[in-house]
């Protein structure tokens, strides 16, 4: 406690500072159960089309390029998963992850409905999957659930 802070009559320091799990009991709301499903799917996504990007690379002309495309987008698609496997714990830092994930997905989409062919429903349902993605991410019930105060807010101004 720093000099500043000046401790409540009567109440008992009960916090524990190793404590990494977050103030929020009951269930888990579905709008985040959600959220974690829509970030593994563009995670597995990504895998997919890394894994195809290798294939090609493999047994294509331009090997290098295509390799270190394939090899790119695998380990891009670690940061859904690492998300999404946050969002189910119920972990406050998951959240930055996945809405950054969806901020990025956003050019690609509007690149792939600017696009022909088959990339036009690509870029529909990868707009879809990134704007639903991140209205329930900035959902209320999402940021209480994962343990998220924002800014200015502490657990005393809470409880008020």
């Amino acid at each position: 406690m720093s000099s500043q802070q000046k401790p409540v009559a009567g109440a008992a320091d009960t916090t524990d500072p190793t404590d990494t799990t977050t103030d929020t009991a009951g269930p888990r709301p579905r709008r985040l159960t959600y959220a974690a499903a829509l970030s593994a799917l563009e995670a597995l996504a990504l895998v997919v089309g890394g894994v195809w990007m290798l294939v090609l690379g493999v047994t294509g002309d331009d090997r290098q390029q295509a390799v270190t495309g394939g090899i790119t987008v695998l380990v891009l698609a670690l940061l859904p998963l690492l998300a999404a496997r946050g969002l189910l714990l119920r972990r406050g830092w998951s959240r930055g992850p996945a809405v950054i994930t969806q901020i990025m997905a956003l050019p690609v989409a509007y690149s792939l409905l600017k696009a022909d062919g088959l990339a036009v429903p690509a870029g529909i349902a990868l707009a879809a999957v990134a704007v639903t993605s991140l209205v329930l991410l900035v959902n209320p019930a999402t940021t209480q659930a994962l343990g998220i105060r924002g800014p200015g807010r502490t657990q005393e101004s809470d409880q008020r």
